[in-house]
């Protein structure tokens, strides 16, 4: 059996970790909560822009070659954007996102966003073609980089598609790996489905006649990249978080590991300490005894 003083060794640094990981709960769960009402602040725009586009897209007949974005093309190498954390201590969140890419066997090339990525492309031996941070607020002018450059890729040929590896937060326990295609848009109905799904949209287009300057061609062209930017910036704010929420549920869990393994070490001690006085009166005892006879 330990000694009394390894015990309390034990139970010293168990509840400085357990005050550590309660701490990161704390501070996961602020930031959780700030990254959900980021998430939530845009839908109203998702939800007018999938509005226009619905009214837009039975409007126009002829859609070849209006946009880059709506030509299908044959796919020769796939663009993947990969949206993971800068930081560990969120339980499997970037471990089920790397199995995605695992799964992946066409040509590909990589973006990553978060430090965790770019790391496991690097060390899998991937075609990383650049990896980006961003903050906690995850602002549009940081995502708007990301996207400037996909984007760019995608129209210079060096990618065939446009998708991006993130995790669908579901719920504060529930954070699932998805893939969402982007680009192309060969199919603005299925698209513009999506989009009212995503935006609780169940209106049906507008049938009155509308007259669109220059035409509803040039506005159906120059609202498409505005829909690229608002999807790929909704899913890093839907990727941060799930970061919170999975740090803030892992590091609750390590809190309470900590809890229980702390009651287990002071009930050791406690008998480690009984057993030692047991010891010491048995022996006054046994001392006594000899002396009296």
């Amino acid at each position: 059996m330990a000694s009394t003083r390894d015990i309390r060794r034990r139970i010293k640094s168990v509840k400085n970790t357990r005050q550590i990981t309660k701490a990161m709960e704390l501070v996961a769960s602020s930031k959780m909560k700030k990254a959900q009402q980021a998430a939530m602040a845009g839908r109203p725009y998702a939800r007018l822009l999938a509005t226009m586009l619905a009214n837009l897209a039975h409007r126009v007949e002829d859609m070849d070659n209006l946009h880059p974005f709506l030509i299908r093309r044959e796919i020769k190498t796939r663009g993947i954007l990969l949206l993971t954390t800068d930081k560990g201590l969120c339980g499997p969140l970037n471990s089920n996102l790397f199995r995605l890419v695992a799964d992946i066997k066409a040509p590909a090339k990589f973006v990553a966003v978060g430090r965790k990525g770019a790391q496991y492309l690097a060390r899998t031996g991937r075609d990383l073609l650049a990896d980006f941070i961003i903050s906690d607020r995850v602002t549009f002018a940081e995502v708007r980089v990301i996207i400037e450059f996909l984007v760019k890729q995608y129209l210079d040929g060096v990618i065939d598609t446009l998708e991006v590896i993130y995790p669908h937060f579901k719920n504060t326990l529930v954070q699932e790996p998805a893939i969402a295609p982007i680009l192309p848009l060969d199919n603005l109905a299925a698209m513009v489905e999506r989009l009212k799904k995503q935006a609780g949209v169940e209106s049906s287009p507008d049938t009155r006649d509308m007259l669109f300057e220059p035409s509803s061609a040039e506005v159906l062209s120059a609202l498409l990249p505005f829909y690229v930017n608002r999807t790929i910036h909704q899913l890093a704010l839907a990727a941060k978080a799930s970061e919170h929420s999975a740090r803030m549920v892992a590091m609750k869990t390590a809190k309470d590991n900590a809890t229980n393994l702390l009651d287990d070490l002071t009930l050791k001690y406690n008998k480690a300490r009984q057993a030692a006085i047991t010891n010491e009166i048995l022996e006054i005892a046994a001392a006594q005894y000899a002396a009296a006879t």
